[in-house]
């Protein structure tokens, strides 16, 4: 268990955000005391791909399951949640028959049957037809591709409901159906203009329209836990939307008042700044970059990269000899400067991470290996920066780092070097943050988002990193 600041007993409304990421998942209590707020985190579970038979699948029946046993903790730690909202990744969804089962196993985005299909789908619609709609930037595991491929293998074929996952555990905690708008658009099939599911996508992609409903804004009351939910975890409580996608979460966190650029860093980086309208021109398209949806409908003009995958991979094949910040300052000392193409797709789900690290690199030593991959980010962080001043107009003198991966001083350090740009780091649990944020937003115990982001200012640290020279 962790606590993230002085500990006090509630005296209003008890938040719970059950955030889930790929590699883990964490329930975290949260209430206001003294205008500030106070976070328990009391329940973490270990999150992975299933390999079957050469798929990658979620088990989404022991994630829900985690989600369950981490409400029941809540209740053991002293807290009965009042309001509970989830957030995980974005682009996997489960497909629902007539009877409200799933349909086969839950596709996770690593598995590769949206890069087979690339060709027959742009044949579709081509990729700069579908980015002047969505604004979302092409990978081969969007929602899009993953859906056509459910539609040639005939899988679509009995589906009454599409869920993506947050919004299928709110499902099973209160039996109702709602499809929340951030996560909706990652799946780059909603128009960047209506906010809605773009109906000629849709079509030409031969995906049934029943499948596609009103989209909810974060905010919006789900429901109830349903009777037995509320018995096997002891208590009921309110299902409240928060940005379900994380980095959508993340960024409601980030202390970015001023309009300057955030940085979320955990196994994906997102890099970006939130816009009032999507960027579809062909400079956002030809740098990659993404519009996905904010609260109040605007845009996180942000771009995708790979992130602390690579060196989370490298310290499990090393059998978690090594933490996380050992590996840090294993790198600290060491010389390497070459650099890796973060961008290669062989790092984005190879067997072996070392030896796909090694073929670039030849032998090297584990110091070495994380020091490349560290300046690597830092060097892509810098050229993602470089092309959002150029698709906006603008320059930025300051970048937000916020997130697990700002706790990585040398990576703070190498990013200040590479981009020129003095960075504020914090907070940590950004991710978790922004959901209760979107919660307190929800219930009007929080007036506002620049409400919010006062209070979290006022309750965490952020801290400053300047490297001259």
């Amino acid at each position: 268990m962790k606590d993230f600041s002085i500990r006090s007993a509630p005296s209003g409304a008890v938040y719970l955000a059950v955030d889930i990421g790929a590699s883990s998942g964490r329930h975290i209590v949260s209430y206001l005391s003294e205008g500030k707020l106070v976070l328990r985190e009391v329940y973490r579970f270990p999150n992975g791909v299933l390999e079957i038979e050469g798929r990658r699948y979620w088990d989404v029946d022991r994630l829900f399951q985690e989600i369950l046993n981490g409400l029941s903790a809540a209740k053991e730690a002293g807290y009965a949640p009042d309001y509970v909202g989830i957030d995980t990744w974005a682009v996997d969804y489960v497909l629902l028959d007539g009877n409200d089962s799933p349909i086969g196993k839950t596709y996770a985005y690593r598995d590769d049957r949206g890069a087979a299909i690339k060709e027959a789908a742009h044949a579709r619609m081509d990729f700069p037809s579908l980015y002047s709609r969505t604004g979302i930037q092409y990978a081969p595991f969007n929602t899009l591709y993953q859906l056509f491929d459910d539609v040639r293998t005939g899988r679509i074929q009995n589906a009454e409901s599409f869920l993506m996952l947050p919004d299928y555990f709110h499902f099973l905690l209160t039996g109702v159906k709602k499809q929340e708008y951030t996560n909706a658009t990652s799946t780059g099939m909603v128009n960047a203009e209506t906010h809605t599911w773009d109906k000629d996508i849709l079509s030409a992609f031969s995906l049934p329209a029943k499948l596609f409903g009103a989209l909810s804004q974060p905010g919006t009351t789900v429901g109830s836990f349903r009777p037995e939910i509320a018995e096997k975890v002891g208590y009921s409580a309110t299902v409240i939307l928060p940005a379900t996608h994380d980095t959508a979460s993340a960024v409601l966190a980030a202390p970015v008042t001023d309009g300057a650029p955030y940085l979320s860093s955990g196994t994906w980086s997102l890099l970006g700044v939130t816009e009032g309208k999507a960027h579809t021109e062909d400079l956002a398209r030809k740098y990659n970059y993404s519009n996905e949806g904010s609260v109040d409908y605007t845009f996180r003009f942000q771009k995708n990269i790979i992130g602390l995958w690579m060196i989370q991979e490298v310290k499990k094949e090393l059998g978690d000899k090594y933490s996380f910040a050992e590996l840090a300052e294993m790198a600290r000392g060491d010389k390497e400067s070459r650099l890796i193409d973060l961008a290669d797709p062989r790092f984005l789900a190879p067997k072996s991470m070392i030896k796909e690290i090694e073929s670039v690199l030849g032998s090297v030593s584990v110091p070495a290996m994380a020091r490349s991959i560290f300046l690597s980010l830092a060097r892509e962080y810098a050229k993602a920066l470089r092309e959002l001043e150029d698709a906006t107009g603008k320059k930025y003198d300051a970048l937000h780092v916020i997130g697990g991966g700002c706790q990585n001083a040398l990576l703070n350090e190498m990013t200040a070097r590479a981009t020129e740009k003095v960075l504020t780091v914090g907070p940590v649990e950004a991710t978790a943050i922004g959901n209760i944020i979107a919660q307190m937003i929800g219930t009007g115990e929080i007036e506002s988002l620049p409400a919010g982001r006062d209070i979290i200012t006022k309750s965490f640290d952020i801290t400053e990193v300047k490297v001259n020279g």
